[in-house]
């Protein structure tokens, strides 16, 4: 290894503070489990100001050798994609323990052991290099999150927990199988960077597509494999909730941009109107189930599945617009929704309900809770000013330079957002509570300030200030897009080409601003004109 190893000691701590709980007494479980989770988030932080924004390589690399006779190696590394995926998960885990605090009673030492083992294997999924250790760390995932369903959930947490494992198990077989071809056809290796460099025959890139397809769409998850989401959100305790949400639906969309559109270029291509439309309808659908939702969890759940919509819908846009909006909404929908569960998780510890119809005029008795809540909201249906307007912004242009029929009906999915967010503000803030819930309905304390307090500052921050996250992913972004499309460098480089849209520098919001420059007489070359292009007189 080489250098100092951040991403080892990211992965590594937490799995020995899930050892260390069942050592340390019963009073001390809770605030072991939040020491450790607090240790790793400020070792991950100095990676935000270590990390070479200019570079397109893979930093903090760390290498050894694990099976030498079938070349698999620990290799871990980060880029401007995976590290802010990394940092909102060091992020999110202490508010998972402290939304604990009192809502688990029961079997605390394994609870704990369980979160801790779940943010070393997230942890372990982004920053992994080899496709047997990325694997490992991806199946490691499933086996706690199923117990944190399984044993701390709902009245129907069985049939949540199995229905969960027997979707995620199914699409994982798949990904093991593609693997195993790419290992076989890519030079018998398991190197994620070597294998992305390598180029395969469509037939085999489109075999290969759909294993991955599988794997990703049910984690994301797209329509039609979303059925799991709702009963897994419901059934689950509030940190179980917030960690699907806020992670595990990343590792779906993480997977595409990080091995099907490098790795299979052309397949990519060939699909991107199936995924379009699965996008589309996720978007629509997902709000207009969340509309007729009375539960609160359920209503957030479908709001998810619309909103990874924007996210799937970005990615393969195969433009800078598109995709660097994609993965900024990423981590948008993990703050915000992370929020919103804990929102959900505060007010069950009193109420004991999840029903909107159990949990309205909360503005009075509960002022500071009702403004959190507005907050989280208002970033989910894209509020200027707030993350997700950026995100989803981004998204939008990007689409609408592939297509604007689809943009079209894309943007309906933000006006069906502020319809159900805002309708559900207005039961569960205004109007008028029940006599016999007014005696529970204290407002947030310290620990829930603590709790709610960073997610709404990193709202405002990102979205007044993208640019920190933008520039980071920038470069990573850019060699994405040139091994889908080698012919993009043209079109993002600075330098002038007639009839190209030139970006120039990006102000404060992190759009970009194109300057059209009339066609001259010869053409500079012959790449094919855009859609865009060929409709400009």
């Amino acid at each position: 290894m080489t250098g100092f190893p951040w991403l080892t000691l990211l992965i590594v701590l937490p799995l020995l503070g899930a050892v260390v709980v069942f050592l340390v007494n019963e009073a001390s479980v809770r605030s072991t489990a939040l020491a450790v989770t607090i240790a790793d988030l400020l070792i991950s932080l100095p990676l935000w100001w270590l990390f070479d924004a200019s570079s397109g390589q893979m930093q903090f690399l760390e290498s050894a050798a694990w099976i030498p006779s079938l070349s698999i190696n620990y290799r871990l590394g980060l880029d401007g994609i995976s590290l802010p995926l990394v940092i909102m998960t060091t992020i999110l885990m202490p508010l998972c323990v402290l939304i604990s605090w009192h809502a688990i009673e029961t079997r605390l030492r394994s609870f704990m052991a369980m979160l801790l083992i779940m943010e070393g294997a997230m942890i372990g999924v982004f920053a992994a290099l080899d496709f047997v250790l990325f694997y490992v760390f991806w199946e490691a995932m499933l086996i706690p999150m199923y117990l944190l369903i399984g044993v701390w959930g709902g009245p129907n947490r069985l049939y949540a927990a199995i229905k969960f494992f027997l979707y995620t198990l199914a699409g994982s077989v798949l990904l093991l199988v593609a693997i195993l071809v790419l290992y076989f056809q890519g030079g018998h290796t398991f190197d994620i960077l070597a294998l992305s460099r390598q180029t395969y025959p469509l037939s085999l890139q489109t075999w290969l597509f759909f294993a991955f397809f599988a794997a990703f769409a049910v984690k994301v998850p797209m329509f039609p494999f979303h059925t799991w989401l709702p009963d897994a959100h419901v059934e689950a305790p509030t940190a179980g909730s917030v960690i699907l949400a806020s992670v595990l639906l990343k590792m779906g969309t993480y997977g595409f941009i990080r091995f099907s559109l490098p790795m299979l270029p052309d397949a990519s291509r060939l699909f991107t109107p199936l995924i379009v439309v699965l996008s589309i309808v996720a978007i629509i659908y997902g709000a207009y189930m969340a509309l007729a939702q009375s539960d609160l969890k359920k209503l957030i759940a479908y709001s998810s599945v619309s909103h990874m919509g924007f996210v799937t819908l970005g990615l393969f846009m195969f433009n800078i617009q598109g995709i660097e909006g994609a993965v900024l909404q990423m981590v948008n929908h993990g703050i915000t929704t992370g929020g919103l569960f804990l929102c959900v998780g505060v007010i069950y510890e009193r109420t004991h309900s999840r029903q909107i119809a159990d949990n309205i005029g909360l503005t009075k008795p509960m002022p500071r809770y009702a403004t959190f809540l507005v907050i989280f909201a208002l970033s989910s249906l894209g509020l200027p000013g707030t993350n997700s307007f950026v995100g989803e912004f981004m998204v939008l242009a990007g689409t609408f330079l592939w297509s604007k029929v689809a943009t079209a009906f894309a943007s309906l999915g933000i006006i069906l957002a502020a319809a159900y967010l805002l309708w559900m503000v207005q039961r569960v803030a205004f109007g008028t509570p029940a006599p016999h819930m007014l005696p529970k309905l204290s407002d947030l304390n310290q620990r829930e300030l603590v709790m709610l307090l960073p997610l709404a500052i990193l709202i405002f921050g990102i979205g007044l200030f993208p640019n920190p996250l933008l520039s980071r992913m920038h470069t990573s972004v850019e060699q994405v897009i040139a091994r889908v499309v080698p012919s993009s460098h043209q079109q993002t480089s600075t330098r002038s080409v007639p009839g190209r849209p030139t970006p120039l520098p990006e102000n404060n919001l992190g759009a970009t601003i194109n300057v059209v420059h009339p066609p001259s007489a010869k053409p500079h070359s012959n790449l094919p004109l855009t859609e865009q292009q060929r409709e400009r007189p």
